[in-house]
């Protein structure tokens, strides 16, 4: 038995709550990590998990033993990417989710220039607006707008994104351009609903002139869940748009969206990267981390310190 392949073949168990995820993000079959975790629990003399034919639990030994596992694995980590070879190419897997938009307009196009400078890490990319089981799913970092939920998270706030309205000239031409943000709340106009994860349900926009301030809920006949179907449908004049400076752009400059009450102000909409508190920050997720922040720098910079966030 490698005991460095048996602790993390248990560790890998342990954050997924499963054999057969764990071989699966382990690119192992589910006897071998089976087998390692047996073999790892025979050497030890302590059973390390509690297996029903539902779920996988991890026993208070195997927790104690967990945590020191991370550690050491962690330490090999540090000692092979120290060498000077290695700390000058980080290497290996990495896995992330981010949010769809972002990707096809920032991170993606900007791809070639991060394997030229980092040709040894493959990117396991997760393109997506949902809300990513971290642990769970064992991803090493995600990017996310919008304030955080899981406090347990480690982030950094990588970004401010800049929110405008816009909308199509087929929409105005059809419904006319409203003159107030309460218009919006009218049978006479429709905005494009965003479904947001955490809800399930669009949310109203919080906007802001002077002493006055609302908040805009709209009245929808479609809905989406991902930012690129959003865009695409109010690129076909289905409804009133709230985005990102950085998705409307090109589109604004080329007379495909016109921005509307340009004296109103928003809240930007924070980004941040997150990971878990006990995922070691290797080398490769260092040097992805930088590059994001490089990305969002240009496109999108933090406008204000981070409330709170935890600097990774």
């Amino acid at each position: 038995m490698d005991r460095f392949d048996a602790m993390r073949a248990f560790a890998r168990v342990v954050e997924t709550g499963s054999f057969t995820k764990a071989a699966e993000t382990l690119h192992m079959s589910k006897t071998s990590v089976t087998q390692l975790v047996q073999q790892l629990e025979a050497r030890l003399r302590v059973r390390l998990l509690n297996r029903t034919t539902r779920k996988v639990n991890v026993t208070a030994d195997g927790a104690v033993y967990y945590e020191r596992v991370l550690r050491l694995l962690a330490d090999m980590d540090d000692a092979e990417t120290s060498l000077s070879g290695a700390a000058a190419a980080p290497r290996g897997r990495l896995r992330v989710d981010v949010p769809s938009p972002l990707a096809r307009m920032i991170l993606v196009p900007a791809l070639p220039a991060f394997h030229a400078r980092y040709p040894d890490i493959q990117l396991d990319m997760g393109v997506s607006d949902r809300i990513v089981d971290v642990i769970g799913e064992t991803v090493d970092c995600v990017v996310r707008g919008g304030e955080l939920t899981d406090q347990s998270l480690v982030a950094r706030r990588v970004g401010d994104l800049q929110l405008r309205v816009y909308a199509a000239p087929a929409y105005l031409r059809r419904a006319g351009a409203p003159d107030h943000p309460r218009d919006l709340e009218d049978s006479h106009h429709r905005i494009v609903g965003f479904l947001w994860s955490r809800s399930g349900k669009p949310l109203p926009y919080a906007m802001r002139r002077g002493d006055e301030n609302l908040h805009v809920h709209g009245r929808y006949v479609v809905a989406m869940d991902d930012g690129n179907a959003y865009l695409a449908a109010g690129l076909a004049g289905m409804g009133v748009l709230w985005l990102p400076d950085y998705m409307a752009r090109d589109h604004a400059e080329r007379g495909e969206l016109v921005p509307l009450f340009e004296d109103w102000q928003l809240d930007a909409m924070p980004l941040y990267l997150a990971y878990p508190p006990n995922r070691h920050v290797s080398a490769k997720l260092r040097v992805f981390i930088d590059w994001v922040v490089e990305l969002m720098a240009r496109h999108a910079p933090v406008a204000m310190p981070p409330p709170g966030g935890v600097p990774a």
